[in-house]
């Protein structure tokens, strides 16, 4: 597995592109289910040939948006277009040119791999010939050569992973929408399927994804979280660390790290506190002088510190603050 500078290094978005060069344009767009609001007046435009994140926790309006742009879901109002295409007059030409994978992989289980990549084939009708190659083209991506005749419900949750996203893609569309399609898979799953995500992207193909594995955002051109069908902060990750955490994070090891979090928390000199798995994330001014401060609050509490080490801030740290209202 490649390195993530080089996973970086890949996903140049082309230089000198117009202002009108988007896949995805989305004005105002808005969805209500009764008094419920799933997704609230939400604006951005998706650069061609990129990855661009949506990130947000469960029931923050990602699938709702998604299934909007698929023109699977009329919006209650505004408007949008991909790939050139209105998501409300004409989505029976937009379904065509785009590729959907839904969080729950859409395959039929009781159908063989073979079974499923010549169904989504005759979906989107390709000829006989191509077709062929196409299934030649999924099966070695979806690494199941001599599993053609398998059926697809026995497979491991990886290899129908990548099975999915070859029959959503076995078209070649040049938008490809991703709805949380990491779900329920292994870490190492995971990567590989990033890997073949910034594949698609390096021949120009426009990824949208949907996930709420803040890491995986990492991979991202660009990205917008959402939290309660709103929009809270967007750019690409680089900058929203440098726009939201604007002070040193210290990782702190402890002896009982919930204990911990309850005697820093009325320090006025912590500027941000979180629990990651068994350890804290605390923000200071000053990364010295904060560990020393750490030292000496935990000494008086009558507890121990291990290891306080000044870390790069993740765009989880970012959620966390976003979310919190307490962005500058």
């Amino acid at each position: 597995m490649r390195g993530c500078a080089g996973l970086w290094a890949r996903r140049r978005i082309r230089k000198n592109k117009s202002m009108a060069d988007y896949a995805i344009e989305v004005d105002g767009l808005a969805k209500t289910f009764g008094d419920f609001t799933a997704v609230g007046h939400i604006s951005f435009r998706v650069p061609r040939g990129s990855i661009f994140g949506f990130l947000g926790p469960n029931g923050a309006g990602k699938s709702t948006t998604i299934r909007m742009l698929c023109g699977l879901l009329e919006p209650t109002s505004g408007s949008a277009s991909v790939g050139g295409f209105d998501i409300v007059r004409q989505t029976g030409q937009l379904k065509k040119n785009i590729g959907y994978m839904s969080q729950k992989f859409s395959l039929y289980e009781d159908l063989t791999v073979e079974e499923n990549i010549r169904f989504f084939g005759g979906v989107y009708g390709l000829s006989s010939l191509a077709l062929k190659e196409r299934m030649k083209w999924v099966v070695e991506m979806a690494g199941l050569e001599g599993r053609e005749k398998s059926l697809t419900g026995t497979l491991a949750g990886g290899w129908k992973q990548r099975l999915a996203l070859g029959c959503a893609i076995i078209h070649e569309p040049a938008i490809v929408f991703l709805d949380e399609p990491t779900s329920g898979v292994d870490p190492v799953s995971r990567r590989n399927f990033w890997e073949l995500i910034n594949g698609l992207s390096e021949k120009g193909t426009t990824v949208l994804v949907t996930t709420h594995y803040l890491d995986e955002a990492e991979y991202c051109n660009n990205i917008i979280m959402m939290d309660a069908g709103k929009i809270v902060a967007d750019g690409s990750p680089k900058e929203l660390k440098k726009r939201h955490i604007t002070y040193q994070m210290l990782e702190l090891q402890a002896d009982d790290v919930v204990v911990a979090m309850e005697l820093l928390k009325p320090a006025t000199w912590v500027r941000e506190l979180s629990l990651f798995g068994m350890h804290l994330h605390v923000g200071v001014d000053d990364a010295a002088t904060g560990a020393e401060m750490i030292r000496r609050t935990m000494a008086a509490g009558g507890r121990t510190v291990g290891r306080i080490e000044l870390i790069t801030p993740s765009l989880e740290d970012v959620f966390i603050r976003v979310v919190a209202g307490k962005a500058e």
